[in-house]
Parts: C-alpha cells; sequence; structure tokens
C-alpha cells in the first residue's frame, strides 16, 4: 500500500480531485460542506492497478489552516500537487511546495486542474513553464504536470499513469520492529470506543498488542485493527491504519499524541536539528537566537524557543544547527522531518530534520563541540542513530 498527500492553494480543486479519483468526497465535517472548502483533513482511498490500494490524505488549501495540513503530510510516498490552471501558481500554491520540499517529499505528480475552464493553449504553456521554474529548486523537480479535469474527466487517464509510475519506483518502508503511529484524528464508535488514526511507521502493528500512548505515558491495548475499510490481525508500516485502542478514553488521545510499541520511545521537551531557513522571497527574516516558535512534528504541534547554535542567528536562504526548547513534550525520533513556523504572524519559516531526540542539557550556543558532534550524527547511517536511540531509552 501507499499513501499520498494532496497539496495545493485553496479552491484549487484538491478536494473535488480526490473525489474523482476515489469515488468519495473527503470533506467529512458540516462547516466544510457548508462552506465548500476543506477545514481539516480528509481521507479517502483508491485501488491502483500495479501499486495496490493508495490511501489519500486531502489537506485544506487556506492560509488559515495551513497548520492542519502540517498533520497530515508527515510519513507520506509522494505528493498529489494541485493547481488550478485559470489560476497558476498562488501564494498558499508557494508555501505547500515550500514545506513538501522542507519534509523531504521527492517523489509527486502536479495536477493542473480545471483545464476544461482554459481555453487558451498559449495560456497553459505559460502556466506550465512556470509551475517547472517553481519545481526546480525543489525535491519535486522535473515532476509531471499534467493538465487534467475532474468534471469531465480529461487528463484523468494520464494522471492514474503518472501517479502509478511515481509509487512503483517508492521504496519499501523500513520495518525496525519500533511501530509508532502519530495519530492524526481521534474519534469513538459506539460498542467500540477510542479510534485513532494515521500513517504506521517503523514497524508492524498486531492485534492484541500493548502500546503506550506518547507524550502522557499511558498503557492501552489494540482491540482492533482496519485499513480501507478492512479488519486486519496484523498492519505493516507505511499503511493508512485506524487503531481500535482498549483502556484509554478518547478524552486522553489527542492529534499529535503517538501510539508506541512500549519502551522504544521517549517523550522530549528538547530536540537538536539540522536546520534550513527559507529564503527571503518567503517573507522570512534572519531567525536570531531564542526566537519563540510554533514546531510541527509528526502530527505533534507545539510552541518552542528556537536556540542557535554556532551563532546567534541564521539568515534567510541558510542553513544551521537548532536546539529546540519545548514547552510540552513530544515524541521523535531522530531522523524525523519538522516544520517552524512564527505564531504571529502565522508564517512557515523553515525545517528540518531531528538529529538528536534526546539531548541530555542545554547547549551554550557558542559552543564548537556540540556543532561539531551534530554534523557527525547528520552523517551517520540509520543503524548508527538507532544505536544511539536505544543507547539514550
Amino acid at each position: 500500500m501507499a499513501v499520498i498527500c494532496t497539496a495545493g492553494h485553496v479552491d484549487h480543486g484538491k478536494s473535488t480531485l480526490v473525489q474523482a479519483l476515489t469515488g468519495t468526497h473527503p470533506d467529512r465535517l458540516k462547516e466544510e460542506r457548508e462552506r465548500e472548502m476543506t477545514i481539516d483533513l480528509g481521507f479517502a482511498w483508491f485501488e491502483l492497478p500495479g501499486v495496490g490500494p493508495v490511501g489519500i490524505v486531502d489537506v485544506p488549501g487556506h492560509r488559515d489552516f495551513i497548520e492542519n495540513m502540517l498533520a497530515g503530510v508527515g510519513g507520506v510516498d509522494a505528493a498529489l500537487f494541485v493547481i488550478a490552471a485559470d489560476e497558476g501558481l498562488m501564494p498558499q500554491t508557494r508555501e505547500h511546495l515550500a514545506i513538501l520540499d522542507l519534509l523531504g517529499v521527492a517523489a509527486g505528480v502536479v495536477a493542473l486542474a480545471k483545464c476544461d475552464m482554459v481555453q487558451d493553449a498559449d495560456w497553459l504553456a505559460l502556466v506550465t513553464a512556470e509551475i517547472h521554474e517553481a519545481l526546480l529548486p525543489t525535491t519535486l523537480a522535473g515532476a509531471a504536470v499534467l493538465p487534467v479535469s475532474a468534471l469531465t474527466g480529461a487528463g484523468m487517464p494520464q494522471l492514474l499513469t503518472a501517479l502509478q509510475a511515481v509509487l512503483a519506483q517508492t521504496p519499501a518502508r523500513v520495518d525496525n520492529a519500533r511501530a509508532r503511529l502519530p495519530v492524526d484524528r481521534v474519534f469513538t464508535l459506539p460498542g467500540f470506543g477510542t479510534v485513532v488514526t494515521g500513517t504506521l511507521l517503523g514497524g508492524s502493528l498486531e492485534l492484541g498488542a500493548e502500546v503506550s500512548i506518547l507524550p502522557a505515558g499511558l498503557r492501552a491495548r489494540v482491540r482492533g485493527l482496519q485499513t480501507h475499510r478492512a479488519a486486519l490481525p496484523l498492519v505493516r508500516p507505511g499503511n493508512r491504519v485506524a487503531v481500535n485502542l482498549s483502556g484509554v478514553a478518547t478524552t486522553q488521545v489527542r492529534r499529535g499524541d503517538v501510539v508506541a510499541q512500549p519502551d522504544t520511545l521517549l517523550p522530549t521537551r528538547l530536540l537538536d536539528v539540522q536546520y534550513r531557513h527559507l529564503p527571503e522571497g518567503h517573507g522570512t527574516r534572519p531567525l536570531r537566537h531564542n526566537t519563540q516558535v510554533k514546531l510541527f512534528v509528526g502530527a505533534a504541534e507545539v510552541l518552542a524557543r528556537a536556540r542557535c547554535l554556532g551563532g546567534r542567528q541564521i539568515a534567510p536562504g541558510a542553513s544551521g544547527w537548532l536546539q529546540l526548547v519545548l514547552q510540552q513534550p513530544v515524541a521523535a525520533a531522530a531522523g524525523d522531518r519538522f516544520i517552524l513556523r512564527l505564531p504571529s504572524p502565522s508564517t512557515t519559516i523553515g525545517g528540518g530534520v531531528v538529529v538528536d531526540a534526546q539531548p541530555r542539557r542545554l547547549h551554550r550556543s557558542s559552543d564548537a563541540a556540540v556543532v561539531e558532534r551534530l554534523a557527525a550524527l547528520a552523517t551517520s547511517e540509520p543503524a548508527e542513530l538507532l544505536l544511539a536511540a536505544v543507547r539514550a531509552l
């Protein structure tokens, strides 16, 4: 199975395209249907020949709901980047593209949607060229740009073929026997109780297994597993999954928590990270030492202080090292991708990779040895990072 996310500006046709692909409209909230605008994450799936089941996480495009979008794009195999042919690149098009790039999403297809509304071939060629130029410095450079219409069906077979080709090349998910599920939705079902959903990472989850709910440290048991409406005894990493939990109430679990195998992951209030600051074209200013930021990692969102290491600031377009001091604990692991935003004005400013998820202390900004250690960790092999994580437990 594969998991893809949508991305793109508000009202560019993401949800309509998902419905055309899957037969399911992903907007599930009454307010979304009334406003005809996606507000929170939506979910659907379809069978893609040669690939199998493909889960889709549909994300909101409005700037007011970017933070909801960030809860759904972690752990995906590819992006379905939707741009309306009649409008072209818009502000949230560029912000979503920057987020996908910072998260390292390197596979995707661009759907030039609503092509039935554009009769001018020169305009389509101009928009297509502009898109390719915008993709060029990102992880999605070279992605196919395909004109499609969810209304008439034009271009849909070509879109499916392109998705098939992209997903066939994505590497298999690693199973290191350290299953964790960043929770992006929590709800209750009569007769079943607490249900959480997310994209499973790191290992397989088995019916009857005991799990930890982090960062609170609660214990629960897997009462049921379901993927695409099918009950299963075991789910492997890379799948969208709904987990029915016994032993915890719905009020005890929230979006951003992590369901993990016991004793494999620890909550933390400190993260040492490798960070890339977005360039000035995104409205960013230098990131100064001890700036308050919002951290998005997995499906979690938490306020933090960004402490610059090896200097007192990071310039727009530059990279560096940070120690993030969190107001609330999160469950994260070395290698996890993250995004930073300013709380006010609410703006995406950069992102990067967690290098050390369990720093033992606060670092001095001028400590060169810390920077050297982080640089060495950042170039370590995954097995070495896993060994370091085990030693920290």
